[in-house]
C-alpha cells in the first residue's frame, strides 16, 4: 500500500501579493462609498485645463501602480542591504506623504479632495503595514 502526501499552496495572509490586492481593494471600496455618496470625483490640474473624471479604472490602476512599485523597491532593498525593512518603511512614509500633494494640487471639491486623499492613505497605510509583515531574505 502506498501512501500519498498532498501538498497544498496557500497564500498567507503576509503575502506581498495579498497585500498588494488588499490596497487596490480598500481604495475601490472608498470609491464606491464616496460615488454612493455623491461626490463628484472630477479633478482638473489647471486653469483652462480639461476636467477629468476619476474612475473604478483609475484607482485601480493607480494602486496597483503604488502598491507594486513598493514591493518592488523592497524586494531590491532585501537583496543589497542588512536593513531593507527599515529604509524601506521610510522611504514608503516620504512618498505616502508625497503623493498628497496630487490630490492635494487639483481644483476639485472638497468632497473629492478628501476622497482622493483618502484612497491614497489607504494604499500607503495598507501597503506599508502588509509588506513590513513579509519575509524576505
Amino acid at each position: 500500500m502506498s501512501e500519498t502526501t498532498y501538498q497544498t499552496t496557500r497564500v498567507s495572509s503576509s503575502s506581498p501579493v495579498t497585500t498588494v490586492l488588499g490596497a487596490t481593494a480598500a481604495a475601490v471600496a472608498i470609491w464606491i462609498v464616496a460615488t454612493l455618496a455623491g461626490a463628484a470625483l472630477t479633478v482638473s490640474f489647471g486653469a483652462g485645463q480639461p476636467i477629468q473624471k476619476i474612475t473604478v479604472i483609475n484607482v485601480v490602476v493607480a494602486a496597483l501602480v503604488g502598491s507594486l512599485a513598493g514591493w518592488g523597491l523592497l524586494a531590491l532593498l532585501r537583496r543589497f542591504t542588512t536593513n531593507a525593512r527599515a529604509i524601506w518603511t521610510v522611504i514608503a512614509i516620504l512618498f505616502a506623504l508625497l503623493s498628497l500633494g496630487g490630490p492635494l494640487s487639483t481644483i476639485s471639491s472638497v468632497g473629492t479632495k478628501v476622497s482622493l486623499v483618502a484612497m491614497h492613505l489607504a494604499v500607503a497605510t495598507v501597503t506599508i503595514v502588509g509588506l513590513r509583515r513579509t519575509r524576505g531574505r
